[in-house]
């Protein structure tokens, strides 16, 4: 190894990473407002130190954590196909995107931040959004399991409607009954 090339994080540091934006996004992911850097830290089990080595910023971490996000959601796509049907896929991936979603309640106004900043670029995300999408309706296509006729443009805008209003108050209506619900509308139509 010269040295201009970098040096692979020691074992411990790695595990140290991955546990703070696991712990991170379970964090922000339950929260209703942004919290702490020190009750991030304090939960994964290390100190606020070892969090700043990896994450200098709120917005480092923010950044880290929802490119993270992406990155599970995109894959999962791929994942999901190669054990499950495309319909079951489609089910399982909506439930992704819905934590995916809720990650976002405890770092909404840091990630606004990071996104203004150009940091993270939105329509990029949503251009791997729509990938995954499609590769399952293509899937289910190809399977005669999902119909035709739907893009993924409508899916993500149907996913965005039911997280939207399932998690307003006073609203009886669970995001998985309509989940669920546009599952049923994604099958092809028997006649």
């Amino acid at each position: 190894m010269t040295d201009s090339e970098p040096r692979s994080p020691r074992a411990d540091a790695a595990r140290n990473r991955e546990q703070l934006l696991d712990v991170a996004t379970r964090v922000f992911a339950s929260a209703d407002a942004e919290t702490s850097m020190r009750a991030i830290a304090r939960e994964a089990g290390v100190g606020i130190g070892t969090l700043y080595r990896h994450f200098p910023t709120r917005e480092a971490l923010v950044e880290a954590v929802y490119r993270d996000q992406v990155v599970r959601l995109t894959n999962g796509a791929s994942d999901l196909l190669a054990d499950a049907a495309p319909a079951v896929a489609m089910r399982r991936w909506m439930d992704l995107f819905g934590d995916w979603i809720a990650t976002k309640n405890g770092m909404l106004d840091t990630l606004l931040t990071v996104i203004d900043s150009g940091a993270v670029g939105h329509a990029r995300t949503r251009d791997e959004l729509l990938n995954a999408i499609s590769s399952i309706l293509d899937a289910g296509r190809a399977a005669g399991d999902l119909r035709p006729d739907v893009t993924a443009e409508e899916v993500a805008a149907s996913l965005i409607g039911i997280f939207t209003v399932a998690h307003q108050p006073g609203h009886a209506v669970t995001a998985d009954r309509l989940l669920d619900i546009l599952l049923d509308g994604l099958r092809p139509v028997s006649r």
